[in-house]
Formats: structure tokens, sequence, C-alpha cells
């Protein structure tokens, strides 16, 4: 899905097993404010609002997004259903958190619901205090008890949030604005921020019936605009087709830190647009979609030279990133028998030609990436040493050897005979592993079977990616191919784990933790919905897994994650793809925006606001799509 989201950093991801000097040293059980897990926050203890936010900016206009699919549900929370834009599983549009994630640094929570937090030395629990501000959309106040009875839906229902929060035991209401929340173990030192993730549900509403007297039921999806606490509230829809959102003008926390000079919006808007070319004709003309990410080098560099573009009408602009970069990839699902081998895996590896394709596809905007945690201190190089070491020689049994005796090196195809030397190396590989070509096929030496592989995909990007990989399969005898199916099929066998091979990314925040599991661990590997795509189910993995979660200090938390990281990277479980360490955004020439721009996570659209001037500019020179 293509719509422009508003941006918390990536993923609930934002977890870690370090806690900032500042916070080790404070008093056990004082209440905490903004708290950082990587260091203390530039804004020290008493946050007022971001310093690239323009307090001032004007409130007014709508903002115009395009998206692909359809929708059948305003409810993110739960597998079944395709959520509306607008809507995620971190509250979206609609609901508030217990605590904001900082959009200008690594691993920091800002006040929101919840003005201060607390817990003990020993970590086994944390207490949340709310803001008495704090209220629905209905002027209700939200409680301890909507709370405690959204952690246990969540805990209980939504796939991200049950391994992220699997530690937390109960939540118990101590007073009228405080909740603690247990632990069944101690010094699992991230716990106690990451819970400030937690999304607040009215329970008065989803336990109340509907115009009709039916009544809601959460785990379902449903049509019916929920009740939300956030900043906007659905004010139309046509199911499937067009959601539009309007801003709360009485918006509890409007004036809490982390919204000062941001929400300018009073509308947002949401086309759903089929075809990706469609959706790109429609941004060229104006009125349907007003800033665009770009994801496609080839557009970026060759079609931006359409009317409003060579008037100035519309911009393209580059934004910084810092927050590192995810690992993107064909995920192989190791719960297909294919895949199961790591030497038909590290096969698959050798036969993706980087450089060919960034040379004549991607005109060299891209680099290769060859870590999960890429551009951070996080990722894993050379030989292990020192503590990573010690990690991990308990497993040297279990491990691939290369683990400990070469350094982790993906194929460059820099010379004419790269290709010849990788797909010898690729068959050589095969054949190890009982598969030979006979008659051009690479074929099972067992069962006579050819070896195929589908990949899965839902659009014209999705051929680009997938060709030149396909052709370079085909020639040592692979069956490979690509089936493009519509987003809402796309979505749903994502979800169940129902291809071959996909794309798939794994964002990462500067200090992994609790989200571990549900990326890599065996028990999520066949919970639909969760993030570990390859189905990985690897002891050793589930153990550093749980290492980085109860990693003691910055250096303990750094040499885990490296171990992790070499130990994913050696196993094959993806065929790492590209990045760009800058955000590429088109849009068009309407708004106002903060000279600084957070380059943490590059761009802050909720900052930005319509300028009446220019868009009155622009609405005499091209015909509105109203």
């Amino acid at each position: 899905m293509k719509a422009w989201m508003p941006r918390t950093i990536a993923t609930l991801g934002l977890s870690s097993v370090f806690l900032a000097a500042s916070l080790a040293s404070s008093t056990a059980d004082e209440w905490r404010t903004t708290a950082s897990l990587v260091g203390e926050s530039k804004y020290g203890s008493d946050f007022k609002q971001y310093d690239y936010v323009n307090p001032d900016a004007p409130k007014g206009g709508t903002i115009n997004s395009v998206t692909s699919g359809s929708f059948d549900s305003f409810n993110p929370f739960i597998v079944r259903g395709t959520a509306a834009a607008g809507l995620n599983y971190q509250g979206g549009l609609l609901y508030d958190t217990l605590m904001a994630k900082a959009t200008d640094e690594g691993s920091t929570n800002h006040p929101l619901i919840a003005e201060a937090f607390k817990y003990p030395d020993d970590f086994s629990s944390a207490t949340y205090r709310l803001d008495p501000r704090a209220k629905w959309h209905d002027g209700k106040p939200i409680t301890a008890e909507d709370v405690i009875w959204s952690f246990n839906f969540l805990k209980a229902e939504s796939p991200n949030f049950i391994r992220y929060f699997g530690n937390v035991t109960e939540a118990v209401a101590v007073s009228e604005r405080e909740i603690e929340f247990r632990f069944d173990q101690n010094g699992n030192r991230e716990l106690p921020l990451i819970l400030g993730d937690l999304v607040v549900l009215p329970k008065h509403w989803w336990e109340g019936t509907d115009a009709k007297g039916k009544k809601r039921d959460i785990t379902q999806p449903t049509l019916e605009p929920p009740l939300g606490s956030s900043a906007y509230k659905i004010e139309s829809f046509k199911p499937g087709s067009e959601i539009i959102w309007s801003r709360v003008p009485d918006y509890w926390a409007a004036e809490v830190g982390v919204n000062v000079g941001r929400n300018n919006f009073d509308r947002r808007r949401y086309i759903y647009i089929q075809d990706e070319n469609a959706e790109w004709q429609a941004f060229t003309k104006g009125g349907f979609e007003d800033i665009r990410p770009e994801n496609s080098s080839r557009r970026w560099a060759t079609e931006y030279n359409f009317p409003a573009f060579k008037e100035g009408d519309v911009i393209k602009r580059e934004f910084e990133n810092t927050s590192g970069e995810p690992m993107q990839g064909f995920v192989l699902n190791l719960r297909r028998p294919q895949f199961q081998d790591r030497r038909v895996r590290h096969a698959l590896t050798l036969a993706l030609d980087f450089e060919s394709m960034n040379r004549k596809l991607f005109y060299g905007l891209n680099t290769r990436t060859d870590s999960y945690f890429e551009g951070q201190d996080l990722a894993s190089s050379g030989l292990p040493t020192g503590k990573e070491l010690e990690l991990l020689e308990p497993y040297k049994d279990k491990l691939p050897p290369e683990v400990f005796t070469q350094e982790f090196r993906l194929p460059v195809y820099d010379t004419p005979q790269s290709e010849r030397t990788y797909l010898r190396e690729a068959i050589a590989l095969f054949a190890q592993a009982g598969w030979k070509i006979v008659n051009g096929k690479m074929t099972n030496e067992t069962t006579g079977e050819q070896y195929r592989v589908e990949i899965l995909g839902n659009s014209p990007t999705d051929e680009i990616i997938s060709g030149s990989y396909i052709d370079s399969l085909r020639k040592i005898g692979i069956a490979a191919s690509l089936r493009i199916v519509d987003p809402n099929q796309y979505v749903n066998r994502y979800r169940n784990f129902d291809f071959d091979i996909v794309t798939g990314q794994f964002p990462q925040s500067s200090s992994p933790g609790n989200e571990q599991r549900d990326f890599w661990s065996s028990q999520a590997a066949d919970k639909p919905g969760s993030r570990n795509l390859p189905g990985i189910k690897d002891p050793v993995v589930d153990a550093l897994v749980e290492r980085v979660i109860f990693a003691t200090d910055r250096d303990d938390l750094v040499a885990a994650t490296r171990a992790l990281d070499r130990v994913l990277l050696w196993n094959y479980y993806v065929v790492p793809q590209w990045h760009r360490p800058v955000i590429w955004l088109a849009f068009w020439n309407k708004f106002g925006i903060p000279e600084k721009q957070p380059s943490y996570i590059g761009a802050d659209i909720d900052s930005w606001w319509i300028d009446p001037e220019k868009e009155k500019a622009l609405a005499t020179k091209y015909k509105s799509a109203d």
C-alpha cells in the first residue's frame, strides 16, 4: 500500500535492552517523562516541542494521497480484513499511544496519553500515569480501565503485540490514573519503556452497540467508523475506494509537545487506484496525490519531465535518513521443502547479479544491503571477535563453519567473467544438495523433478526487480516464474506465508529488543501476520534473540546484535537486495515546510502545512480532481 502515512519510526520495534545512563542512574521508582534507550534525549526531561517544527504553522487545507488495492475494515489490529488508509497497528490517525516515539531521535519516547512512567531497579514491572486531560472524541476521559482492556485485547489477538509484550503478565489499576504492568522476568531492561507503544482503545465504545443495536466485536472487521482519541477522525468514506479524515478541532493533545506545530492539515483524503501507472498519471495531473514517495530509480532519473515539473509546480527533493536501512530482499520461505537446505539458499543468493541490475535498471542509484542492521553500529563485519565471539562459541557445532572463518560477502558481478564464476558455484552447491542439471533442467537426483520457484508480486515494479533474477535462475535450469496478484490477494497471501519467494523488508531500530522474537523466533514462524516471513525455526537464533533482549548494557547489546546479524546472514534466509540512504519525495508546490526536517526519519510530513497562496496559484492553472 503506497499511501503516505504519518511516519512514526518505521515499526513497533523501537525497543532496546539498554537504558540510557541518565535513566540508569536515576532513583528507583522515580517518575520519568521523556526517556531514551540509547542516551539522554537532547530535549532533557522537559520536552516542549520538536526543535524543527514551526509552532505557528497555520492549520487548514486538504492533503490528497493515492493508495492501491481496496479496504474492507477499520480494525487494523487483527489478521482478518484489509484496514483503510490512515489506520495501522500502531493506531494511525485515529488512536493515540501511551507515549509517542520521537521523530528526530532513535529509541526515545515523549509523553502523550501517559504523562510519566516509572519502574523498580529489578525491572520487574512498570507503572504509567495518565495525563488527566486525555479524552476520547466523545469527550469521555481515557481511563486506566481503557488501558487495561486494550492491553488484554492486543496481547491476546494482535499478532504484532503478542510476542512484543510476551513477558508482561498483567496490567492492574493502581489508581484511577495509574496502571502497573507486571512482568514474569526480571532484568528485561527494555520492557518499562516500550510499554509506551501500547495503543489505547475505548472500552466503552467497543463493548457497546452500533446504530442498529448490534453488539460490537473488536475481534472482527468492521466498517463502522470507530471512536478515537487522536488528531483525526473518519469524516466520510466509500468502501474500497476512498476515505477522508478530518482534523479534530478540540483534540485534547493539540498542545502536548509531540503535536505542537504538527497535524496541520484540516483534511486527509486517500483515493484508491488499482494500477501503478494510473497512480503515476494521477500524480502528474494534480489533485489526486500531493506528495509522492518515489521508490523507482528509473522514474526518479528519467520520468520527471512532465509539464508541471518543468514549470516548477512539482518539486523533487532528497531527504537525508540517518536511522539506518532495513534489510530488503527476496525472502525464501523455509516452510516450503525446496528452501530447507542452506546450500540451496546460498546458491540462490549467488545467482543475483546486483551490479548489472543497478547499472541497467536503477541508474547506479542503489547500494547493496549486506546486513540486517544496515548503516548502524549493530551491523556485523569482518570476523567475530571479543564479546561477539564469546557469544557465538557455545553454538560452534550448530552454526555454519564460515561464521568463524570467513567474512560474509555477497557476490560482486564486476567483470564479464563474474556471471560464469558465480553460476558455476551455484550449480556446485546444488549438486552437493542432491541436484544436477539434466537436459538443461536442475533436477533432483532422487525424484527426477525440476527445481521450481515462484516469486509473488502485486505490481509492475515486481516485474522489473524480479525479471533479471528470474533470467539468472533459468540459466542454471531452475523453473523460475513470477505471479502477479491483486493487492488484496497479495496481502492475504503475505500474511499467511502463502508464497515461495516474496520481497520483504525488515526495518530495525537503533535499539533492538523484544520485537526480534516476532522477526526471527520459532514461536512466531507459523503465526499468521508475524514478521518471521522466512519461517525460521532455529534454536541458535532463538537463543541469540533472547540474548539481545537481556543484554546488560550498550556494549553487550551491540555484541549480541552483531552475533544475531551474522548468523542470519550465513544461513541465507533472504537474498539481499538494495537500499538508498536518502528518501525521495516529489510534491506539488502547495506546502509550507519547516527549514529543517528531522534527519532521523528523513521527512516529517505532519510538520508541513498548506500554503493558501501557493494552493490558489495551482488551482488557477490545473483542473481540480474534486
